[in-house]
């Protein structure tokens, strides 16, 4: 009897280790999936709870059972969270209404694995903003299949399908991804040297140098936490820019999902979250994060 007990808490061990071993993978599955750190932490925990309640004698490719269960139970969790809004089918066309993803920030000298891991292959918001707007199956069949090179067999199984509608799915929103997903300046020197450009013209209130660093149709999205509200244009971004200016002087350089951002943080609170994505030398789209509530959990001792 001791044995056998011996031999099953052995076992624990070793898909405990083995676990931990894939977490930071599963993570950043789950983060792509969900937009959510702490969701896609629940996520990761659920995939735990799910294999340690299983005879992992019979799985033969632990990874991959792992990315699949991770995989099914954020599916859910989407299914879910689009079930709880009265009109979804609206929702996927209304931008307005699309919720901003949790931000990822890092500063610019600081090496963060756990950080590196969740934002490897440099997952921006603005592509994070258009998977919230997929169907959840299409959300699902692009990250696993285009992100991570799942087999469509093993995604068919995970939505119930065919493998030529899973093929589908992933179609559908590859052609939605790249329709909406601003192509971004690669070098992070040049995009660091336009956002403080724009920064420095908000704080000296300068109307034209604003516009000189926006593109003339840039798209500034700014979640409060009652939804996200569109301004298009770069005269109407520059006046937003203008009336917020005087928060401007409390803003810090950032690497917001591994592009240049800055944290707006008055008496170290954080106030603001703002990812620019940068092409051909001008500012193409702001996300602003201004909800309270999700800001409180930042960890803004990573800008230190």
């Amino acid at each position: 009897m001791r044995e056998q007990a011996h031999e099953q808490e052995q076992e624990q061990d070793w898909l405990a280790r083995r676990f931990e071993a894939d977490r930071s993978h599963l993570r950043a599955v789950a983060y792509r999936m969900l937009g959510s750190v702490s969701e896609a932490d629940d996520a990761v925990q659920e995939a735990w709870l799910r294999l340690s309640r299983s005879d992992s004698s019979e799985i033969q490719n632990l990874g991959g059972w792992l990315t699949t269960v991770v995989g099914r139970v954020c599916l859910d969790m989407l299914r879910s969270r689009r079930s709880r809004r009265e009109d979804p089918l609206d929702w996927l066309d209304s931008p307005a209404e699309v919720r901003m993803p949790d931000p990822v920030i890092t500063g610019e000298e600081s090496v963060n694995p756990e950080y590196q891991a969740l934002l490897a292959d440099s997952v921006g918001l603005a592509l994070l903003v258009v998977l919230e707007t997929l169907a959840p199956a299409e959300r699902l069949a692009f990250v696993l299949h285009d992100m991570f090179a799942v087999p469509f067999e093993e995604i068919a199984s995970i939505v119930g399908s065919s493998q030529a509608s899973a093929r589908q799915l992933a179609s559908r929103a590859r052609r939605r991804v790249r329709g909406a997903t601003p192509v971004a300046q690669p070098d992070p020197g040049r995009q660091r040297e336009v956002v403080d450009a724009f920064l420095a013209a908000a704080r000296g209130g300068d109307f034209e140098g604003l516009l000189a660093v926006l593109d003339p149709e840039v798209l500034l999205r700014a979640d409060d936490g009652g939804g996200a509200a569109l301004v298009r244009g770069a005269s109407a971004v520059a006046a937003q820019a203008l009336l917020f200016s005087r928060f401007s002087h409390h803003s810090r350089r950032a690497i917001v999902n591994g592009a240049a951002g800055l944290v707006s943080a008055p008496d170290g609170k954080a106030f603001s979250v703002l990812a620019f994505t940068v092409a051909d030398g001008r500012i193409v789209e702001i996300n602003l994060l201004a909800d309270p509530e999700r800001l409180a959990r930042l960890d803004l001792a990573v800008l230190d």
